[in-house]
Formats: structure tokens, sequence, C-alpha cells
């Protein structure tokens, strides 16, 4: 057999692998009835298949308080049904206890990984973490895990070095490898505050923390994906919030450009999937939000009031796109410049 013959058949195998269904195991009718009306809202969202080492599709999720409540059984199986399908996800709000989190990598199988930082022990941290899920057929982990500090300067009376701002709850990095694409993810949830003025300090140190990373000779990858719930009201070039965060040149990929909200009345923008156009050429034109809720929520929880429901899935929406991640031309580009 010819070898590109046999590296697509290959790749088929792959593919058909990645795509078998979940085992579902154990499950009431009422849950099986629900997945099939997720799946349904699934379809609609119309995510396009992945290809392995040429394409993935990332997501940033906001789980409501993942962790401070013990979810039910159906949540926990329409979770893991909405995370299948991607390749690698950030998930903001999870909480110190990882009980549910440990119930949803049971149902995606053992091909699944997570990554996940500490969580902060007050209630300015909200006992939250940021988790990194990913299917390693696809994604590789290549390393580096860690929370982004403040700056320091050094207190000349007490020799001290003490950040100059706090985020409450610190970003948090890591590094993937797909096909021939290096890149680091790094996710926020930036707090709520008493009001919305209160956000644009948090949301500027986080686009300047990230353009002085970039810059820096020693920073070996400036393939910098920024993603998590930064609780933006809009992504218009007026509202001071969009405006922070994107002033040092961070960038909405074109496929999410004029995308709806991403909450469940799809009118707020509060999650974001930003990069620098300048080094990542990677983004297709596909992205979008997976509307799990589609203006009903009686069909996946009958018994449950819309508040409760948000408590189960959540009150926001995954924010996704897909990347190409066969980049050997861009690579050179990039030693070009």
């Amino acid at each position: 057999m010819p070898a590109g013959i046999r590296d697509t058949v290959f790749l088929k195998f792959l593919q058909k692998e990645k795509e078998a269904a979940m085992r579902h195991t154990n499950i009431s009718k009422e849950i099986a009835k629900g997945l099939k009306v997720l799946r349904k809202r699934i379809q609609a969202a119309n995510i396009p298949s992945s290809r392995v080492d040429e394409s993935i599709n990332i997501a940033t999720w906001n789980i409501r308080e993942f962790g401070r409540k013990r979810r039910s059984k159906a949540a926990i199986h329409y979770i893991a049904e909405i995370l299948n399908q991607f390749d690698l996800i950030a998930i903001t709000e999870v909480r110190a206890d990882l009980t549910d989190l440990s119930r949803v990598m049971a149902i995606l199988g053992p091909y699944w990984k997570a990554v996940y930082s500490d969580f902060i022990a007050d209630s300015g941290g909200n006992w939250e973490r940021v988790a990194y899920l990913y299917d390693e057929r696809v994604v590789i982990f290549t390393g580096l895990a860690a929370e982004a500090d403040a700056p320091r300067k050094k207190n000349k009376t007490t020799g001290e070095y003490v950040p100059e701002f706090s985020w409450w709850r610190s970003p948090y990095m890591t590094s993937f490898r797909a096909g021939t694409f290096d890149f680091v993810l790094l996710s926020a949830h930036i707090r709520w505050g008493k009001k919305s003025a209160d956000r644009v300090a948090p949301l500027s140190l986080l686009a300047k923390w990230v353009d002085k990373r970039v810059r820096r000779k020693d920073t070996r990858d400036k393939d910098i994906l920024v993603m998590g719930d930064f609780n933006i009201p809009s992504i218009k070039k007026t509202d001071p919030l969009f405006s922070a965060v994107t002033s040092k040149g961070l960038r909405v990929p074109a496929a999410l450009a004029g995308l709806h909200g991403s909450n469940l009345k799809k009118n707020k923008r509060y999650d974001q999937i930003l990069h620098y156009p300048r080094y990542t050429k990677s983004f297709s034109n596909n992205g979008g939000a997976l509307d799990f809720y589609a203006g009903n929520h009686r069909p996946l929880f009958p018994d449950l009031s819309k508040d409760e429901f948000t408590y189960q899935l959540s009150d926001h929406l995954p924010l996704w796109v897909q990347l190409n991640v066969d980049v050997e031309d861009e690579e050179l580009e990039q030693l070009l410049n």
C-alpha cells in the first residue's frame, strides 16, 4: 500500500476511534431521554469533527460552582456529553472538591486527562481552580503548568518583594501540542466586583502580563491563547472592559467576532478566547457557543426551576473554536519574522 494511502487509512482509523460513543452505562430512561435531547442541541451547534494531526476543537466553559455541591447523576452525564464534543477544554469555577470532576472523567474514559491548579482558600479566591481537560489521543501536555503571578516590587524598608496587584484568582497557564502546533493556554476568571469598573484594572493587568511574557526573548512559545470568564458584557471597542483586555494586541478570532453572548440569554459575552494575530494564525473559520439550553431546560431537568438548572449544568455556554494544527509553514514564517 502506498505511503499516502496508508497514512490516510491510519488517520481515518484514529478519527473513528475518537468519534466512538461514550459509555453512558447504568442510566435511567429519563437520563437516556435527556441525552437524546442534548445530542440534538449539540448537533444544531454545527461543531465540525476534528482531524488527528490536522485540527482540534478547543473550548472554554464556566461550569457554575462545579464541585461546591454534589451534582445529580443526570448532570454528570450531560456535562460529560458536552465536554466530549471538544478535544481540549479550559474549565473555570472548578471548586476545591474534585469528586464531580472525577465522576465526569470516568464517563469520558481513559484517554481523557486533566491538569488543574490548586484552589485559593478564601472568599476572594472563592475556593476555585482552573482545570484543563484534554483527549490525549490528539492533544499532548508538554510540561508547563503554572499560575501567572502579578508583578512585584521590592519594599525599600523591609526588602520584601510584594505584589503590586492581586487578581484574587490567579490566571493558570498550561502548554500543549497538537499536530505540529505547540501552544500555551492561559485561562482566567476575572472577579465580578461591586461594579463593572472594578474589572478594568485586573483585565488591564492581564493584557500587560501576557504582552510582557510574549515579548521576552526567553519565552519559549509565543503562541499564547488567552481564554476564560472575563465578565465582559460586550466585545464592542467602546466597552471599557473589552478595551482593557485588548489594549496590548489581544484579539478575538474572526470565527467568534460576530457571535452572540455566552450566557443563557445570549446577550452578554462574559467568556472569551483571544490571541495575538501576529503570532497565532491557526484559527479556522469555525467557532461558536454550544447552546445546551435552547430556551428550555425542562427536557433535561423536568422538575427543576431555571435557577436550579444552572447549578446542575451552568449559566454559561461553552465557547469554542477550531484550530488548524498542521502549522509547518507558519513555523517557518515565524522564524523569518
